[in-house]
């Protein structure tokens, strides 16, 4: 009875207190870390004066993002700590170079020097190394930090850490002491670690938060870099993989994409394709907000119809972007001048910006960020992504690539955003054609284009294949490209089988020859 009567009076006594400190302390303030993208998937930054683990293979990007979130503290005039137990000042400084930083403003305490290993003074034999090394490495921490009072604080690395405490329970002991040392101190704390083959879940599981640096390496052009938060105390971080890239200037992060969180409601609205057989076709026009796969073996014109879209949307006061795989901007423009549609003046005007993508250098996140660029911060109206193709043979070893583009497409969508996928179909006649990815999954719309052979010539056709949520025209009209532009002829009538590649003339004459 008396040990539960002092059990109570303590847990009260407890309790007080934590009340006491929690009012005195109020809320926690979010530090950004000096990425915007990785400030965005922590839902502001990170929670002041607690302890975070960054962890990541060499070569990961740990010390870079570790730097910047040090610049940002000085940015902010708040004294900040650099201390490593394994890079010198000098490497730090070099890499601080290689991005254009200077490192003015941060402290940098080299904890563990060479010539303290080399001096013979230095080697204990009455006592294993490592033991004696821990702790003159803790009260050198200790020193530094109480003499400077930092506000922001990076540990480089733990594995030197681990090392000189010898077995899991001293290194366990040793992070929680430094957890409760710096938590006492009003610090911000990032530890670096290099992700050991089996995950230290110990260690994780005394910080606060947790970002996992990843990185895989492919057959050709560069490797592909994500971050992914793997704890974050009482914060909804947004969840999955995100692509980053280390770019001179620092670490890039590319936030995942979740469409959801702009859901919008908009009234249906169709705007002109500067053709008026094609829009018969459309039913009226093509509806805001909505997809359309042009489709099509090579040769058909997808391209130039994709422009001719474009075209279309700066004649209505609408700027456009084009993000092309496969050709250049200066073969894109020459093409569109030579049949009367001018994007070089337009492009000039800063109506339409055109990204020629570089398939070996281009990651879905970065690819998915510089739409969503085009959109938030130029307004742009259209979109075309040249080609489909092109993007899949970009990016070949993501299996989840569909699902990124058909998240892009539902965002560009609910944000009255009208997009042109170009699709090539392989074969060149015949209805056994395939496609590299299922267009009624992807597209609100499909424009089909096909050659056909009639009387010793190649002709080409042009159909709306779908349209999702109203009326089309199920019609196959003749399509060509001239000097003065595309023209969509009178309905075929008189062909059976125009799909198939070879159809058969059931009429007397042409249309073009009355």
């Amino acid at each position: 009875m008396l040990l539960r009567e002092m059990h109570i009076r303590i847990s009260t006594k407890i309790n007080s207190l934590s009340m006491v400190k929690s009012a005195d302390i109020g809320p926690a303030l979010n530090l950004s870390t000096g990425i915007a993208g990785l400030d965005e998937i922590l839902c502001g930054g990170l929670t002041a004066e607690r302890l975070y683990l960054v962890e990541g293979m060499p070569g990961a990007g740990k010390t870079t993002l570790a730097l910047q979130f040090l610049m940002e503290g000085v940015r902010s005039h708040e004294p900040v700590l650099y201390i490593t137990l394994s890079e010198t000042q000098n490497e730090l400084q070099a890499v601080a170079e290689s991005h254009g930083w200077q490192l003015d403003g941060i402290q940098v305490h080299e904890v563990i020097t060479s010539e303290d290993l080399l001096d013979p003074a230095q080697q204990h034999t009455m006592f294993h190394p490592s033991e004696v090394e821990l702790g003159d490495t803790t009260r050198n921490i200790s020193t530094i930090v109480e003499t400077l009072k930092p506000k922001r604080v990076v540990i480089d690395s733990l594995s030197e850490l681990r090392l000189l405490a010898g077995n899991p329970l001293r290194y366990r002991r040793q992070i929680l002491a430094y957890k409760q040392f710096f938590s006492r101190r009003a610090c911000t704390v990032l530890m670096l670690d290099d992700r050991p083959d089996s995950h230290d879940m110990q260690i994780r599981s005394i910080a606060h938060g947790v970002i996992g640096l990843d990185q895989t390496e492919s057959d050709y052009g560069i490797g592909r870099r994500r971050l992914r938060v793997i704890k974050y105390r009482g914060v909804a971080s947004r969840d999955g993989y995100h692509d980053y890239k280390i770019r001179r200037g620092g670490v890039v992060v590319f936030p995942r994409l979740v469409a959801a969180e702009t859901r919008a409601f908009s009234k249906r609205q169709l705007v002109s394709t500067g053709i008026p057989p094609l829009d018969t076709q459309f039913g009226g026009g093509i509806d805001i907000g909505t997809s359309t796969m042009i489709g099509g073996p090579p040769g058909t014109g997808k391209s130039t119809l994709a422009a001719q879209f474009v075209a279309a949307s700066i004649d209505r006061g609408d700027k456009a972007a084009m993000f092309i795989f496969e050709e250049s901007t200066n073969v894109l423009l020459n093409r569109c001048d030579g049949i009367g549609i001018d994007l070089k003046s337009a492009l000039d005007a800063g109506k339409v910006t055109i990204q020629q993508i570089d398939p070996a250098e281009m990651t879905p996140g970065e690819f998915t960020s510089q739409v969503c660029t085009a959109v938030e911060k130029d307004h742009v109206k259209l979109i075309v992504i040249d080609s489909l193709n092109g993007y899949l043979n970009a990016m070949p070893n993501d299996r989840f690539l569909t699902l990124h583009l058909h998240e892009l497409l539902i965002y560009l969508g609910q944000r009255g955003v009208t997009t042109i996928i170009v699709g090539v179909h392989q074969g060149i006649l015949g209805g056994n054609m395939s496609s590299a990815i299922d267009a009624s999954y992807l597209a609100d719309n499909v424009l089909l284009l096909r050659h056909f052979e009639f009387n010793g010539e190649v002709r080409q056709a042009i159909s709306v294949f779908k349209k999702r949520g109203s009326v089309h025209e199920r019609s196959i009209r003749e399509y060509s490209i001239t000097s003065q532009g595309i023209r969509v002829g009178r309905v075929l009538k008189q062909f059976h089988g125009v799909l198939t590649g070879v159809p058969t003339f059931e009429g007397h004459k042409l249309d073009d020859e009355n």
